[in-house]
């Protein structure tokens, strides 16, 4: 009896799969397990939030919400409530750049320096706010009470910020004698790096 090529093919391409079939059959399967809720809670998808809305090097931002029966007015309450969660990081993040740049610098009258820089950052603040930019806004109608909810998110450009504080530290007599442009610029950016 004579064996044909294609006769011993058959068994060797046999045995190939079925030991390709053992090996893929031996991996470990990842699984991916959900987390119920706990009971009694439901998870509430809030619009204009998440991580592409969290403020960065380059911007600071925040997002919130306004509800009224008015839907001009859910969209004012929106924008205050930002403007002011803005205005809260922001004046938190120049305090640590505000203390990091007194403390670098050999001042005399540390107490008096950091006392001004922050009466400036306050007005700094107050003053840019208006070129907030929003960067998404979604108006819902909540059919129980037919009021108006608008959710917002808004930035602020932290070049804008720091080039707006530059020009109110250089206008004033007294910081303008200890202020350094550069070593501020400096000690800015690396806080907002501790942002990325």
């Amino acid at each position: 009896m004579k064996t044909t090529r294609s006769n011993r093919t058959l068994p060797v391409l046999m045995t190939a799969l079925v030991l390709a079939g053992g090996i893929t059959a031996c991996k470990k399967k990842k699984q991916v397990v959900e987390t119920p809720n706990p009971t009694g809670e439901t998870e509430v998808a809030v619009l204009c939030s998440g991580p592409e809305f969290f403020t960065n090097d380059k911007v600071f931002r925040a997002n919130n919400l306004g509800e009224s029966m008015d839907q001009a007015t859910s969209k004012k309450k929106a924008l205050a409530n930002a403007r002011a969660d803005l205005a809260s990081s922001i004046n938190t993040q120049l305090k640590g750049v505000i203390d990091n740049y007194v403390n670098s610098r050999e001042m005399n009258n540390r107490e008096e320096v950091a006392e001004r820089f922050e009466g400036l950052t306050r007005e700094v603040i107050d003053q840019q706010l208006t070129g907030t930019k929003t960067i998404c806004e979604k108006v819902m109608k909540v059919n129980a009470t037919g009021n108006y909810k608008t959710y917002v998110a808004i930035e602020l450009s932290a070049q804008d910020l720091l080039a707006a504080y530059n020009e109110r530290l250089s206008n004033d007599e007294r910081l303008r004698i200890d202020y350094d442009y550069e070593k501020f610029k400096e000690t800015f950016e690396a806080e907002m790096n501790k942002l990325k």
